[in-house]
């Protein structure tokens, strides 16, 4: 097994201002923290909210089960508006799950609260209000703006 040289002699083989890079470079590092420490607060919010969705939807499974044929048609149709549109909020509630499942693991990555768009970081209080987001609020200004000029 061959030995890695140490960080010292590896210093020393480079140049004044690569090393002075570098040491600048490792210092910001050190400063920001873990990507996972980031934001704590946000993840456990996220986790709860992923928790009680996943909750709701065995729920209603169980509940779909359950359901009889009514008699009346005028009944069983008013059962089926129900249904109906129940099935629209767990979609709606499925697209959700599937973005805090990527926030989740844009935590993990150490991508969370920068803006796809733009790359710069998302203010803490729009991550705060929409945990899920992945634009800046002048990139989603934006991007609001030219779906509505394709309309």
């Amino acid at each position: 097994m061959k030995a890695r040289p140490s960080a010292k002699q590896t210093a020393s083989s480079k140049s004044p201002k690569s090393s002075a890079s570098t040491r600048s470079s490792k210092a910001k590092a050190s400063k920001s923290p873990a990507p996972k420490a980031k934001y704590p607060d946000i993840r456990r919010a996220l986790e709860r909210q992923r928790a009680s969705l996943l909750g709701e939807v065995s729920e209603v499974l169980a509940q779909h089960q359950d359901q009889e044929a009514f008699p009346d048609v005028s009944d069983q149709a008013s059962a089926e508006v129900d249904q109906n549109f129940s099935m629209r909020i767990r979609d709606r509630e499925q697209k959700l799950l599937k973005k805090i499942d990527e926030a989740l693991d844009r935590m993990t990555a150490g991508t969370y609260g920068i803006c796809e768009r733009c790359g710069e970081d998302i203010p803490y209080k729009r991550l705060k209000a929409r945990p899920v987001t992945t634009l800046c609020i002048e990139c989603k200004t934006l991007q609001e703006q030219q779906e509505q000029a394709r309309r």
